[in-house]
């Protein structure tokens, strides 16, 4: 456990983020039971309740949880677009969702005090990350229907901070903003500070014109090895958290001081780790699917949603923030983004991870596989970094070599690597799409 806090620790909520955890425990079944009370008043848990035999007086501890029926994306979409409202629409303060971009959006609705709760929630990893009131924070993420603009947008307005809400793209402008308003914190997608760093580092701009501090990424899952190339890239500390517009958007967990894993609120959410097969609980500390259950959401409830991501949740005693709630991993994959590939399970944050390993190649990266015979293949484009690109061919044989050996190491499997040049991989303002499995396209 990191015991050196890389800045000062503060705490938004000590109250809640505190609490003794019989305490904790104690309020979690008391808002569990009224979740499930909440849910009973919506046709898709009526119908499963009254099958089960489940009212809110069968939730007398936490163990009950698993009377409850999980719950899945295609449910809401069978249920679209507002089958899971549990307010009249003349209380409902906002609507956000998914973006839609496969189809229809999966939509999701907020009370005035979902509203106010979702910024305490913000706060609280803002805060824990190194935000102040003096500060003035740049938000490059989008603020339509994507719940991160206008989700972290609250939290810091809760603060007190000055926001610059920019939105996403633009990758100049978003530059001169931050020479021009000297902002200390950014908010964007990982994949999308890759192209800022670009820009910065590889531009007429000199980094002391920037006064970045801090960055909290969203939006995607994203290794450590990233991390420390975005840190060391533009001296900044940058901060992982955690969340999903089905169950409330990002607030539901977020790294402390010690950044030992993202603390779960868990005063307003209980997690369950699964494994996605049997859908039985994994050991403590083992990887599984997170399964997610808000406790106080009014506007749009939802019991035991089966996210597809796949973490750990650490229980491993007191974080020396101070808080008592567990902490999860970042994400390591998800069970829909997971490719089998020879028989062998590969998630491209393996990938990443090997990748990262390696100086002479940039964080830029796309990974293809296609089926031309009979067995799959995966070939993983890189681009070089323009001081290691070299037209010596041994030398370019050494690094693919180095890069196979890597990726071999946390995959256990060989792959066809591909260098490329500088600059020519495309680079991503939103959510990355670094996969193309373009077996589907032939089978």
């Amino acid at each position: 456990m990191n015991t050196i806090p890389v800045v000062e620790n503060r705490i938004w909520q000590p109250e809640f983020e505190c609490m003794e955890r019989s305490q904790l425990e104690a309020l979690q079944v008391s808002r569990l039971k009224e979740a499930v009370a909440r849910c009973s008043t919506l046709p898709f848990y009526k119908e499963k309740f009254k099958e089960q035999g489940i009212t809110p007086d069968s939730i007398n501890s936490l163990a009950d949880l698993r009377k409850l029926p999980f719950t899945l994306k295609a449910d809401l979409r069978d249920n679209y677009p507002l089958g899971f409202l549990a307010i009249p629409k003349s209380q409902v303060s906002r609507y956000q969702g998914t973006s839609g971009t496969t189809g229809k959006p999966t939509w999701t609705a907020y009370s005035a005090s979902d509203v106010e709760r979702w910024a305490d929630l913000c706060a609280r990893f803002l805060v824990s990350g190194g935000l102040t009131p003096e500060m003035t924070v740049q938000i490059s993420f989008g603020f339509g229907l994507f719940t991160g603009g206008f989700g972290l947008h609250n939290g810091i307005q809760r603060v007190g901070a000055g926001i610059i809400p920019l939105s996403s793209g633009n990758s100049a402008r978003q530059v001169m903003t931050m020479q021009d308003l000297q902002p200390e914190v950014l908010i964007c997608t990982p994949s999308y500070a890759l192209k800022l760093m670009d820009d910065i580092l590889k531009g007429d701009i000199e980094r002391s014109s920037i006064a970045l501090q801090h960055a909290h990424f969203g939006g995607e899952p994203w290794t450590e090895e990233m991390r420390e190339r975005i840190e060391s890239g533009l001296g900044i500390r940058c901060w992982n958290n955690y969340g999903m517009a089905e169950c409330g958007g990002p607030g539901i967990a977020g790294e402390c001081a010690y950044r030992n894993g993202m603390h779960i609120q868990e005063d307003q959410y209980i997690f369950e780790v699964i494994d996605p097969d049997t859908l039985e609980p994994v050991a403590p500390g083992e990887k599984g699917e997170i399964v997610v259950t808000p406790l106080c959401r009014e506007a749009f409830p939802i019991l035991r949603y089966r996210t597809r991501d796949i973490g750990i949740i650490y229980d491993d005693g007191d974080c020396p923030c101070g808080r008592t709630t567990r902490r999860m991993s970042r994400i390591l994959g998800r069970t829909d983004d997971m490719l089998i590939v020879r028989g062998v399970n590969v998630f491209p944050s393996q990938i990443e991870t090997a990748l990262m390993q390696i100086k002479d190649v940039s964080p830029h990266y796309m990974i293809e596989v296609t089926r031309p015979k009979a067995l799959d293949e995966i070939t993983v484009y890189i681009e070089m970094e323009p001081e290691f690109f070299s037209d010596s061919m041994r030398e370019m044989q050494e690094i693919k070599q180095r890069i196979d050996t890597a990726i071999f190491g946390t995959t256990g499997l060989h792959m066809k690597i591909e260098l490329v040049n500088p600059n020519t991989l495309e680079r991503f303002e939103g959510k990355a799409r670094r996969v193309k499995d373009l077996r589907k396209l032939v089978d």
